[in-house]
């Protein structure tokens, strides 16, 4: 029923999710902390707190990265060490500049980022920075193929 080497390479290709899904995530949080870090504000808090713009902005990056991060993972190509280090380097780049490329388009547009993710209500502000993250993913997304 099953060819002789059905099992192996069943077990590599868990091996190889684990292994992708791992770097995957650390990407990931890389990239959280990387928006936390240069947008204005403790962002990481203001979602605690549960402020609307300041998850719509956290949920929209996150959505950003993993379309970097995704995409890094499948133009990997090449042996297994090949794919990692792939992976890795495209993630990480991506990652930079997806951060550069959003904090200049917040500047270009003069958007008060930092009163925004403050506010208690949602504010369209808020979708337009999500707006421009996911845009900016999308760009750096196919960058990376």
């Amino acid at each position: 029923m099953f060819t002789p080497d059905f099992f192996p390479t069943l077990l590599s290709g868990i091996g190889l999710i684990a292994i992708y899904a791992i770097i995957g995530a650390v990407l990931m949080y890389v990239g959280y902390f990387a928006i936390d870090l240069t947008t204005p504000g403790d962002l990481r808090a203001l979602v605690r707190e549960g402020r609307p713009n300041a998850v719509v902005v956290a949920a929209s990056g996150l959505v950003s990265m993993a379309l970097i991060v995704v995409t890094a993972i499948y133009v990997s190509g090449g042996g297994f060490l090949t794919g990692i280090v792939n992976t890795l380097v495209f993630g990480l780049v991506g990652i930079v500049a997806q951060v550069i490329a959003v904090r200049g388009l917040e500047y270009v547009s003069r958007l008060d980022v930092g009163t925004c993710l403050h506010d208690e209500g949602y504010t369209p502000v808020s979708a337009m920075i999500a707006g421009m993250h996911v845009a900016l993913g999308l760009v750096v997304a196919v960058a990376i193929i």
